[in-house]
């Protein structure tokens, strides 16, 4: 069977608010995940996994913008920046969920969206353009909130399913632990063909995990 593409998407928060541990433990968490995330794609070859980010502070920018095979990806450290502007990483990902560039064989994306913070932007318009793409209706979404400064409420709606809930990473030994979730078993929901157009976000065939104790020293 030919290989038919998972487009995995970092949505990563780079603003000054994630400073020092924050954006150093969640460089490490990623970069660490990579390896089970190759692991993963070796055990659905029907399906072949490309990895790419988009961080957003003042800006929104793609930190990764060509989709690169997971065997040949390398993670680089992002950096700390400015403000919060989801919305324009949102619309940024939602050109790449049009068909084309989304080709029509593909599987359901998975867009990861990692934040500590409050939007300084139009988020909701982000969102909407999201929605209003045929692959961002389809996609696998997982979200994660570092610290309790994290609007949750935004991350909530960004899920799109009243019965998903953001994972809350309060400390590095959650994060690391969501971040490896995130990397596994979203890719193995999206691995597995897309039922029909009817399909939507909602019907996503994952639960979420059971993160370890905040019981860490070290917390957000």
């Amino acid at each position: 069977m030919a290989n038919r593409p998972v487009h995995f998407i970092w949505l990563i928060d780079c603003s000054y608010s994630m400073q020092g541990d924050k954006i150093a433990q969640l460089n490490y968490a990623i970069r660490e995940a990579i390896p089970e995330m190759r692991s993963v794609a070796h055990d659905n070859p029907a399906a072949q996994l490309l990895l790419r980010t988009v961080t957003f502070s003042t800006t929104a920018r793609w930190h990764h913008q060509t989709p690169v095979p997971v065997d040949d990806f390398t993670w680089q450290d992002v950096q700390v920046d400015g403000m919060t502007n989801l919305g324009e990483a949102l619309q940024l990902v939602s050109q790449e969920l049009q068909s084309p560039p989304m080709p029509q064989r593909a599987l359901k994306p998975v867009l990861a969206l990692v934040s500590d913070g409050v939007p300084t932007d139009d988020w909701k318009a982000g969102l909407k353009a999201i929605d209003a793409t045929p692959w961002g209706r389809k996609a696998v979404r997982v979200a994660i909130a570092i610290g309790g400064d994290a609007d949750r409420g935004v991350l909530q709606e960004f899920l799109g399913n009243p019965e998903l809930q953001p994972l809350d990473a309060n400390n590095p030994k959650q994060l690391a632990a969501a971040i490896r979730w995130a990397s596994t078993a979203a890719v193995k929901a999206a691995s597995q063909p897309v039922a029909g157009p009817a399909e939507t976000a909602a019907k996503q065939p994952y639960a979420p995990p059971v993160l370890p104790d905040d019981d860490d020293d070290d917390v957000w």
